[in-house]
């Protein structure tokens, strides 16, 4: 039994290296192995975002104007615990702009460290190119301040208006980040360090779960057990009990190396034609049909002249040639399951381009040949 795709699509006007792509993809050895520090989190390891309202300063005259209340009040504030008073309409932001500041802190993150920090303009500002961002309270959701952010902005690119309706543009200049930009004053409570280590994995996964288990207790006894498909717990054993033997147990732990396993996924971004295919995806028996079609539209003007004397108007009219090309059809047909090389191959051989493979792997999926997840974002 196997399922018939057949897609009419017109041809795109780009073409990728898509195929090489998914080719190269999956002669990748599945024998590479990671280390589990890369692919866990420990529990007592915990994060929070951190956002902030603050000013950026020292812009060329691309910051928010008049109509951005917000900024006018703030600067009037600003300047205002500074001993000077300025009212509300007679100041210009034209050289700064209101933003919001975000960031991340951990709980390995100690009171003086450094955190990057991300600026984002709120008003109607032009580019954050050249602004410096005043010094900003970063705090938490529940409202506690963490840290403090200031310092350049850094926004990777360029705007510059030549004339009236004419710019040069590099990179998107409304988002901007500071380097090291916050320093941490408040640190978050870490979790009781003294008990079972817990692993969290970032892909929950049992088989990988599983083999993280097996690997530690080759080296060190029965010690790991898996508690669900996303934790590994594991009992520090007594000899390793004080402080400094335990945290190298732990270093140990994290620099061993295991083969994490995936499910098989097949991710597609439509906005960009972009597909990313793991190693794991299979097809059923199936039959691929593929065809393209050209519809060109050709305009040509007719001249209709007035008799003489008549006091007529020349008209132009026009007529329209319509032409459509229709490419014969290209069956391929998989008769076994097959891997992700010989999907690229088969599509490769019927000519497929990136807008036509999105549209044959729905299909598949509808079918019920493709034998992976597919994500569409």
């Amino acid at each position: 039994m196997f399922g018939f795709v057949c897609t009419r699509v017109s041809i795109p006007s780009f073409m990728v290296a898509l195929l090489t792509v998914l080719i190269f993809l999956s002669g990748i050895s599945a024998e590479g192995a990671v280390r589990i520090k890369d692919i866990t989190t420990i529990h007592n390891e915990d994060e929070i975002d951190l956002i902030g309202y603050g000013l950026v300063i020292g812009l060329d005259g691309s910051g928010d104007g008049k109509g951005a209340l917000f900024t006018m009040q703030s600067l009037a504030n600003m300047m205002e615990r500074m001993g000077l008073t300025v009212e509300t309409d007679k100041l210009k932001v034209k050289n700064v702009a209101a933003v919001m500041v975000t960031g991340r802190l951990s709980s390995n993150n100690t009171t003086g460290s450094r955190v990057d920090v991300t600026v984002s303009s709120i008003g109607d500002a032009s580019s954050l190119q050249g602004g410096t961002l005043l010094i900003t309270p970063l705090s938490s959701g529940e409202g506690t301040v963490y840290a403090m952010a200031q310092g350049p902005i850094s926004i990777g690119g360029f705007n510059v208006q030549v004339d009236e309706g004419n710019k040069i543009i590099n990179n998107y200049t409304l988002v901007g980040r500071v380097p090291g930009g916050g320093k941490v004053t408040r640190t978050l409570d870490k979790s009781n360090d003294d008990g079972d280590v817990l692993l969290f994995l970032h892909s929950p996964d049992y088989t990988t779960a599983t083999r993280i288990a097996d690997q530690i207790n080759n080296k060190y006894g029965l010690t790991a057990y898996v508690d669900d498909v996303a934790t590994i717990r594991i009992q520090v054993p007594d000899s390793l009990s004080y402080h400094n033997e335990r945290m190298h147990f732990i270093a140990d732990v994290g620099t061993m190396q295991v083969q994490p396993d995936e499910r098989a996924k097949i991710v597609i971004n439509e906005r960009t034609g972009t597909i990313v295919a793991g190693e794991h995806v299979t097809l059923a028996p199936v039959a691929i049909a593929h065809v393209n079609i050209t519809v060109s539209i050709k305009s040509f003007p007719v001249i209709s002249q007035p008799e003489p004397f008549s006091q007529g108007e020349t008209v132009v009219t026009d007529e329209y040639q319509i032409n459509v090309e229709e490419e014969p059809s290209r069956v391929v047909y998989l008769e076994e399951v097959i891997s992700l090389a010989d999907v690229a191959n088969a599509l490769n051989m019927i000519g497929a381009t990136p807008r036509d493979i999105i549209a044959i792997f729905q299909a598949m999926k509808q079918a019920g040949a493709l034998r992976a997840e597919l994500v569409i974002i």
